[in-house]
């Protein structure tokens, strides 16, 4: 019999993990179980596997734990729609709110919903839909109407109220007589007032309603019959292990490629010099580019490769490259592979940050050129985290960062001295759900897995 105080699951688009930490005394990783996620047929038979896996670490011991949590990507993660009023302001806030909570965002609209918005998003038939709109006391109209539109459609999904609060009255009466009112939330507005994003309550809310209704992939309700504790997007996990990271080095960058998607979370205030053209722009934000990965999405990421260039580059002909890519897997084995997976992921990471870093851009004015910045500043990150299988087990990985740093010199970046750090456990995105409960047990695996312990 092996004792573990905690188990987390981290059920991703490929491979299902699961790791083992003591928690008393001196906190570490005791062990990990891997599988490829069934997500075909029932995550929990992936699970079950890395269960397996696990034990096989201790010779087929059982496994004794006091708890277990999990973290899910899993057949798309978690899919939203958004809703506001005016797209640079309400939905601008939403949008952020639900992408830092871990969401996928499959529509956003701004203004009232038509008719042709509201069948994309039957069609879609998202797992939570936001509704969001109006500043306190302002505009109610939009945001009310939306909200009763989305009604209408009866997807029997959650959804949040995170729009002007001069409605919560009107809708808890209309709540009161509705059989949709177990599927409805209403949460503090994420727009109260003029360039303030009011994020942290929607994003909790997320993660309670991201708990509280798991069907993304087939067996996930049965997830939690196995699970006693929180279960959490798994960006939204991540995020919330950048924001304790934050609170102990300092402004950060982590970049996260997985299988189906490549996510970049920066916790960072912008530089003094660039303050003001970031007013009420949160602390923290993530961009997720859904058509970046190295196995769900490698045909579409190799597919805007130059093949010639990557020919030259891993020293092989036609007939080789095409045998490589018919044999690509989703772990890679071979010396050439592994060199495959790398060029990708490289695609990957320099395409994630040039959609999540801002540029600077010229103005003209009476008095001559100026430069504005637009978009993200990470001129003031001082460290660079890298986690997700392949920027993880691969090596030299740390190059892909410097070889962006050196050739983009006009963005908004870090300086070329900026520190990059290896997740060498794997485990950042265990250690976010694993801080809404164990925070002091989090960041001492935090400074273990990225060698921050001197």
């Amino acid at each position: 019999m092996i004792k573990i105080d905690c188990l987390v699951a981290e059920i991703g688009s490929t491979t299902t993990v699961v790791n083992a930490f003591k928690l008393e005394g001196t906190p570490r990783l005791l062990g990990k179980g891997m599988a490829q996620t069934t997500v075909e047929t029932d995550v929990c038979e992936g699970l079950n596997a890395a269960l397996a896996n696990l034990q096989a670490h201790w010779s087929g011991a059982a496994l004794q734990y006091d708890m277990m949590l999990a973290a899910s990507s899993a057949a798309g993660g978690l899919r939203m729609t958004v809703s506001g009023l005016v797209y640079e302001m309400t939905v601008r806030a939403a949008k952020e709110a639900a992408l830092n909570a871990g969401a996928n965002l499959h529509r956003v609209t701004a203004g009232k919903l038509e008719p042709d918005e509201l069948e994309e998003i039957r069609q879609i038939l998202p797992n939570i839909v936001l509704v969001a709109g109006g500043t306190d006391y302002g505009d109610w109209k939009t945001a009310y109407h939306n909200l009763l539109a989305i009604e209408n459609l009866k997807l029997n999904v959650p959804i949040l109220y995170a729009g002007n609060i001069a409605n919560h009255a009107r809708i808890n009466q209309w709540l009161a007589t509705s059989s949709q009112a177990s599927y409805i939330s209403l949460v503090e507005n994420v727009y109260p007032r003029v360039d303030f994003l009011n994020i942290e309550p929607l994003r909790k809310a997320i993660y309670t309603t991201f708990e509280e209704h798991i069907v993304h992939a087939k067996g996930m309700t049965h997830i939690k019959d196995m699970v006693s504790g929180h279960i959490m997007p798994t960006p939204g996990s991540v995020m919330e292990a950048a924001m304790l990271l934050q609170e102990m080095i300092g402004n950060l960058v982590v970049i996260d490629v997985g299988g189906a998607t490549s996510d970049v979370h920066s916790v960072t205030q912008p530089s003094e010099e660039y303050r003001q053209f970031h007013e009420g722009e949160a602390r923290e934000k993530r961009t997720v580019e859904g058509d970046l990965g190295v196995f769900v999405n490698f045909e579409n990421v190799l597919s805007t490769m130059d093949h010639r260039k990557l020919k030259t580059t891993l020293d092989i002909d036609d007939a080789q490259l095409t045998t490589l890519i018919d044999t690509y897997g989703y772990l890679p084995k071979t010396t050439l592979q592994k060199a495959l997976v790398y060029e990708i992921t490289k695609v990957c990471v320099h395409r994630a940050l040039d959609r999540h870093v801002g540029d600077l851009r010229k103005v003209y004015t009476s008095s001559g050129v100026k430069m504005i910045p637009e978009g993200r500043d990470l001129t003031q990150v001082k460290t660079v985290v890298l986690t997700g299988g392949a920027l993880v087990h691969l090596e030299h990985t740390e190059n892909i960062v410097t070889d962006y740093l050196s050739s983009n010199p006009h963005k908004l970046i870090p300086a070329s001295t900026v520190r990059i750090l290896k997740d060498k456990d794997y485990i950042l995105s265990s250690l976010g759900v694993l801080s809404l409960t164990h925070r002091e047990a989090a960041r001492a695996l935090l400074r273990h897995t990225l060698d921050l312990e001197g």
